[in-house]
């Protein structure tokens, strides 16, 4: 008897050996223009393996198989260790030879470092994201070490400026590469660090680089196996910055237990848990009362990164969405020759150049951070970017998921598990309304900011007349900013910059496409055909 009742045809295959760096002609334009073409051929390299079915499987193995909490080991002796599926170890190993976590911290770092690192992650993102956390911390916390590490643990910096991972428990001097971990929020305040209640008591001297006792608990406790923890606690001065080595230097295991891991919408490849501190051992980084400080710091870093993580997420979703509508066909015709279809995949193309083209500019000014226009610009933008950014990729990749139709919402397709991803990056590191906050805060404390501002949008006025509206209405916003406007504010400024860096590198005609798409009060119109073309070009890395 014959079984089969039917031919499968018209199904596209996935998208799983494409290059991920030459198949993004704005990624390979931006990092050339701000400064680090030296690294395209790295880059394509590690753009042609990322893109490999066994990098994308990896990626799948790891959030199939989310870590364990091992609590006790067999002769009932506490443990607090997290076991972790082998896909997870083996893109870590990747992420670190490649130096995500400390290319531009290296003593002889290549130009623009941040720009190539920034197009590094990218790629990665779009791989695995659960992955890239131990790394952006690890990165954050580093230019901190460098400067403010204690004595005691100064044999630490080799191996956390290596390009080797070791997932081995043992004491960080033995061991080939190293991971920071934080620590921050606690169950009565996520942002509200202020009211943090753990307690840190002196071992026996006060201040920088002294040990002290920790008592109390983290409600998030970000990639608990890390080498060490970077936490607050309250101090007789103060909320106060602390490293905490998961083994002390004679080699025994510090007093932090892990509770539970938390059981989250997406980020499940990578372990987040809930701890206690029963007088933990943590070392004063800085002086007491200088906590904040401390983390605002490296805030800046992290909150970058979400940026660069969501947009890498996005532009994968995005990729899978327009492979998916070159195969398919509808009524005779692909996807991708419906007029509608083209509309949206176009505009979603257009998004992803403007995102490009801002976050590489961004890129370059943390390269430049010693500047005074760097350190503005940087401080600035990056809160703004992390808000505009990380909120449209939840919508974003729901509409590649449209696309495909049924087929996407199956976790066959990677886009279920990209859209579940998307959320984190715009919660982590401080919400949009603190990311709003943060910019209002930069515009009233930061000298010169309105002057760099001005600078920045008058070198293209009269260029476009969307763009010359738009900044009216925000220098009007700006003689008195309020809280309420603040996320009117925001997204003002970040489509402007971004408007600057479209209208200065993208084609006349894609740049005022764009800010129509944008800027526009009357709301995005139809692209013309020979604009969409254009785009959907130079999406596959055609020119």
């Amino acid at each position: 008897m014959d079984w089969k009742t039917h031919t499968v045809f018209n199904q596209p295959r996935p998208l799983s050996n494409s290059n991920l760096f030459l198949s993004d002609m704005p990624l390979r334009e931006a990092v050339v223009r701000e400064g680090a073409g030296w690294d395209s051929d790295l880059l394509a390299s590690v753009g042609q393996q990322l893109g490999g079915a066994e990098s994308l499987e990896l990626g799948r193995l790891a959030n199939s198989h989310p870590p364990e909490l091992l609590r006790y080991d067999a002769c009932g002796e506490r443990l607090d260790d997290v076991r972790f599926h082998p896909a997870w170890h083996l893109l870590m190993q990747g992420l670190c030879a490649n130096r995500v976590h400390n290319l531009p911290w290296q003593p002889e770092a290549p130009p623009a470092a941040f720009v190539a690192r920034a197009a590094r992650f990218i790629l990665h993102a779009q791989v695995e994201a659960g992955t890239l956390c131990p790394v952006t911390m690890t990165f954050g916390a580093i230019p901190l070490l460098q400067k403010q590490l204690p004595a005691l643990f100064q044999a630490w910096l080799p191996p956390l400026l290596s390009d080797r991972y070791d997932a081995h428990l043992q004491q960080a001097p033995l061991k080939r590469g190293l991971l920071i971990g934080m620590g921050m929020t606690e169950k009565q305040g996520g942002t509200d660090v202020l009211s943090n209640t753990t307690r840190a008591e002196p071992v026996a001297s006060r201040g920088s680089g002294e040990a002290y006792r920790l008592t109390g608990h983290k409600w998030f406790f970000s990639v608990p196996q890390s080498d060490a923890h970077l936490v607050l606690a309250q101090a007789k001065g103060g909320l106060s910055c602390f490293f905490l080595p998961r083994l002390l230097p004679e080699g025994e295991r510090n007093a932090v237990r892990i509770e539970r891991l938390k059981e989250k919408l997406g980020n499940r490849a990578n372990a987040s848990g809930e701890v206690e501190f029963f007088e933990a051992t943590g070392w004063l980084i800085g002086e007491e009362g200088g906590g904040l400080r401390q983390i605002l710091k490296m805030g800046g870093y992290t909150r970058f990164d979400c940026a660069l993580g969501s947009h890498g997420m996005m532009r994968r979703a995005f990729s899978v969405a327009l492979c998916h509508a070159h195969q398919r066909q509808v009524l005779g015709k692909n996807l991708i020759d419906q007029p509608l279809m083209r509309q949206v995949l176009s505009s979603q193309a257009l998004m992803l150049e403007g995102q490009t083209a801002i976050l590489f500019r961004l890129a370059r000014a943390w390269s430049q951070r010693e500047s005074e226009q760097g350190e503005m610009f940087s401080r600035l933008f990056t809160p703004a970017a992390k808000y505009a950014v990380c909120r449209r990729g939840i919508a974003f990749v729901a509409e590649a998921m449209e696309v495909l139709g049924g087929a996407g919402y199956c976790e066959t397709s990677e886009l279920p598990r990209l859209y579940r991803e998307m959320p984190v990056n715009s919660i982590w590191e401080g919400s949009g309304n603190v990311m709003c906050l943060d910019v209002l805060r930069v515009l009233s404390k930061q000298p010169g900011i309105r002057d760099m501002l001005a600078a920045e949008f008058e070198a293209v006025k009269g260029q476009n007349r969307h763009f010359d509206s738009q900044w009216r209405q925000i220098k009007s916003l700006l003689r008195k900013p309020q809280e309420s406007q603040a996320r009117m504010l925001c997204k003002g400024l970040f489509n402007l910059a971004t408007g600057v860096q479209v209208m200065t590198h993208l084609e006349p005609v894609l740049a005022d496409a764009w800010c129509r798409q944008n800027l526009d009060p009357r709301g995005a119109r139809s692209l013309p055909e020979n604009v969409c073309e254009r785009l959907l070009l130079r999406a596959t890395g055609v020119v």
